[in-house]
């Protein structure tokens, strides 16, 4: 009896074990020539109800003789899990007909950069691709000894609520098809990456997905609708979108992805604050944008009068400099309540902060009548007014 539960799944187009069982008690491995051991066809290959794999069906190919004794062929199959699981290294040359691939091809491409796997596939398809890689290494086909350079889990989408979807709830499943038809597929996509970390395992959201889809009509009425497109780059927007490029492309690399996606927004927030919108902060917002929502992000980029997909563009570029503030906001307070807030450079003279703050018509409304007792200015923060 296997006891290992993923080859304990028995399939008939697994691949066969190049073993035999000898009636002297022995095993012994197929002779090299008969290599590769190929899979014998079958009227039914539907698995036998005493649990016994399809294989053992076909009685003429699992009954064999060696040296004399006889013996039977070992009938259980590998799982895809297990016994296709070098999938990476073949990837790499699939049509070398020589050797698993071109050394000098394992040497660039390996080892896997990332994969990205859900916890279960710890101790099933990558222990396997683990120990295939270990092997082959050992005997010298392959460079790396390990196949992986990082590997990330990422968490399960959860019902709403809050429990695995299977066949057990049915009424908190959701069909991804249903969702594509009412919300399109952007909006799923987007959905799910802001839904959390990516490690995490989030409970589905109706509200949720609803948010997402009215975000991009959001950015679909900003870009296509708004007609504050310019060529001339007024500098209100300067701060935020190179703040923007920085960490949409830190956080794509670090796969938060999620706060990639509120960082998009806060950017679409202050466009919207916007009298007009540069164009070439458009694209390179269009073109990060669209990693999350691919159909509508081509759609803005056509509109913005590119002929040829975004796919090939390169990834916009921030400028640090950009990114150092040179305002900051005071907030002027009068007899210790909030009465207003205004814009001043950073470390600016006292007494053109002072004026500025006697400026504001909400601070002069409150002392209408009134004689400044105290004015007391905290660079870079607040101006304290005291009136009687």
């Amino acid at each position: 009896k296997i006891r290992e539960w993923i080859f304990a799944r028995q399939r008939y187009w697994g691949e066969p074990i190049p073993v035999i069982h000898l009636e002297d008690d022995r095993y012994v491995a197929i002779s090299d020539d008969e290599l590769p051991l190929v899979l014998p066809v079958l009227d039914d290959y539907k698995p036998s109800k005493g649990g016994q794999s399809p294989l053992a069906k076909d009685e003429d190919w699992v009954n064999v003789t060696v040296d004399g004794i006889k013996g039977k062929r070992e009938t259980s199959t590998m799982p895809g899990s297990a016994g296709s699981s070098w999938y990476f290294l073949r990837y790499i040359d699939p049509k070398n007909d020589k050797a698993i691939a071109d050394p000098e091809l394992l040497k660039h491409w390996m080892p896997v950069d990332l994969y990205v796997g859900g916890p279960e596939h710890a101790v099933g398809h990558l222990l396997y691709s683990r120990m295939w890689n270990r092997y082959l290494y050992d005997k010298g086909f392959v460079s790396t000894k390990e196949p992986f350079q990082k590997l990330v889990h990422q968490g399960m989408i959860l019902g709403a609520n809050g429990i695995k979807m299977g066949k057990r709830y049915p009424e908190f499943a959701i069909d991804p098809n249903v969702l594509i038809e009412q919300y399109g597929a952007d909006t799923v996509r987007l959905y799910e990456m802001f839904m959390g970390p990516l490690e995490a395992s989030k409970p589905w959201s109706e509200q949720g997905v609803d948010g997402a889809h009215k975000w991009l009509e959001r950015v679909h009425r900003l870009i296509v609708e708004s007609n504050k497109l310019s060529d001339t780059n007024d500098g209100s927007l300067d701060e935020v979108y190179h703040a923007t490029v920085k960490k949409v492309t830190s956080d794509i690399e670090s796969l938060n992805l999620n706060t990639a996606i509120s960082q998009m927004m806060i950017f679409i927030n202050e466009c919207y604050k916007a009298e007009t919108l540069y164009k070439p902060y458009m694209e390179g917002f269009v073109q990060m944008f669209a990693c999350y929502a691919p159909h509508l992000g081509e759609e803005l980029w056509q509109f913005l009068g590119h002929d040829t997909t975004l796919t090939f563009e390169a990834w916009p570029t921030y400028d640090e400099s950009k990114l150092v503030k040179n305002q900051v906001e005071m907030v002027v307070q009068v007899n210790g309540k909030v009465r207003g807030k205004f814009m001043a450079n950073i470390d600016e003279d006292k007494k053109i902060v002072e004026e500025m703050a006697l400026a504001l018509p909400s601070v002069k409304a409150q002392m209408e009548g009134k004689t400044v007792r105290k004015l007391i200015v905290v660079p870079n923060r607040i101006v304290n007014i005291v009136v009687g």
